[in-house]
């Protein structure tokens, strides 16, 4: 059963209609776990590893899918590449509990796949990812992260891309490094720095707890990172990590994507970083996303950015004692 992209015309973006999605296993018992060892992903002992996913949202092969296009509608194949990347074997481990020599293993094993990934000729942007915790939507509690190779540039993304040519264009310089000087002046939002990052809550965030890891210097994916830098994005991202989970003391739940340049092309004017989306306001309260979200696109983030932060420096700052 392949995938299709159909165009949503008023919008103008792709969707993807993916029945095999509809297969995965949800939240089995931790015994029947398909991703903890001798289970049925994983025959053999393992550090890290990679594998596609068998109920891809994009499937290699779409001939069975015939395009069509008329003035409305547009339909074709979902070509794509959907793999899962199993963080270690431990079933109760996280990103906030590996220790940071599995976290710097972790980033290169991303440059890599982003580097082979885009090579391939139908690819145009490889989208990295985890999901944490059953309110996110989680399907599998085992620690992992999955990786989207899109035969098209996703929308948000391509947001983004048009946004920062056009201040590239009318300023000279790049819209995050602007964004980045200005959130270390103002301080307010700033959480944490170490010598190659920067990690805050941004003065626009959509999501309560919304954070987002720039670069410090001026680059367009792991793959321009020197090998300093990325050991330095291991240490960033497993602070945050303990950060969040020890904010109320449980195990917080999050969206953490990583936005890079597309595979092909030449993007000087884009800047990688990180942003991690959660949907706790509270210690007992959930943020949903309901109609005024889904329906009209427009987000009512109920924990002020300001507050957010300070909540997660008070959080490094007992790690730290």
């Amino acid at each position: 059963m392949s995938s299709e992209l159909r165009w949503h015309p008023f919008l103008k973006e792709w969707v993807i209609v993916a029945g095999k999605v509809q297969e995965r296993p949800v939240l089995p018992p931790r015994e029947k776990c398909p991703l903890c060892y001798g289970g049925i992903e994983v025959p053999k002992p393992y550090d890290l590893l990679v594998f596609e996913n068998r109920f891809p949202s994009l499937t290699k092969e779409t001939s069975d899918i015939t395009p069509f296009e008329d003035e409305i509608y547009k339909l074709r194949g979902g070509q794509g590449i959907c793999e899962v990347v199993l963080y270690t074997m431990d079933h109760d481990s996280s990103v906030s509990r590996m220790p940071l020599e599995q976290i710097e293993k972790l980033v290169l094993v991303w440059e890599d796949r982003f580097k082979d990934l885009s090579s391939l000729e139908f690819i145009k942007y490889v989208f990295i990812f985890e999901n944490r915790g059953e309110i996110i939507g989680v399907s599998l509690h085992h620690p992992h992260g999955q990786i989207y190779a899109f035969p098209f540039i996703p929308p948000i993304i391509e947001k983004e891309l048009n946004s920062s040519k056009e201040y590239y264009d009318k300023n000279n310089k790049c819209l995050f490094c602007s964004i980045l000087d200005k959130e270390k002046g103002e301080k307010d939002r700033l959480v944490y720095e170490n010598k190659y990052f920067t990690a805050f809550m941004p003065f626009f965030g959509k999501y309560p707890f919304e954070l987002h890891i720039y670069s410090n210097r001026h680059l367009g994916s792991l793959s321009e990172m020197t090998y300093g830098e990325k050991m330095y994005l291991a240490e960033m991202i497993g602070k945050i990590a303990k950060a969040y989970d020890n904010v109320y003391g449980f195990n917080f739940s999050y969206m953490m994507v990583l936005h890079q340049k597309p595979s092909k092309g030449d993007y000087p004017f884009y800047h990688f970083h990180i942003e991690f989306y959660s949907l706790h306001r509270d210690k007992d309260k959930i943020k949903y996303l309901a109609s005024v979200e889904s329906g009209a696109g427009t987000f009512i983030n109920p924990l002020a950015p300001e507050d957010s932060a300070k909540l997660l420096r008070d959080s490094i700052g007992r790690l730290e004692k």
